[in-house]
């Protein structure tokens, strides 16, 4: 069940993301808030960040046993731990930034975050 509530968490994210890379004025959520607008360049990088961060959400399904697993449990439980310790890392940054919005929103999804990926990973 944690799992999934860390997919879903997640998975805004991820919907926030597409929302930035169409050009939505939401960019204050991101990099302490530097654009309302990401500049097109960017949006490139957070194409591939979106790329990633599917990938992530497949990887705390499968950890949590919701789905098969495409790698080994070794390797998913390792690409779990690294997530879990940039998610906790990344919460601490959002909260230190600039942008009330970025402070408000990112890091109580992203705090949510890094805890279901610990539990998860530490379930098993």
């Amino acid at each position: 069940m944690i799992a999934i509530t860390g997919a879903g968490v997640f998975s805004i994210v991820i919907i926030l993301s597409v929302l930035i890379i169409c050009g939505l004025p939401l960019g204050e959520l991101t990099i302490g808030g530097k654009y309302k607008v990401y500049p097109k360049k960017l949006r490139i990088v957070l194409l591939m960040q979106l790329m990633i961060q599917i990938f992530l959400v497949i990887i705390i399904l499968q950890m949590g046993g919701v789905i098969p697993l495409w790698f080994s449990s070794k390797v998913t439980k390792v690409i779990c731990i690294v997530m879990a310790v940039y998610l906790s890392l990344n919460t601490i940054m959002n909260f230190m930034s600039k942008s009330k919005k970025e402070k408000c929103i990112m890091t109580p999804l992203s705090l949510v975050s890094a805890i279901c990926f610990w539990v998860t990973v530490l379930q098993i």
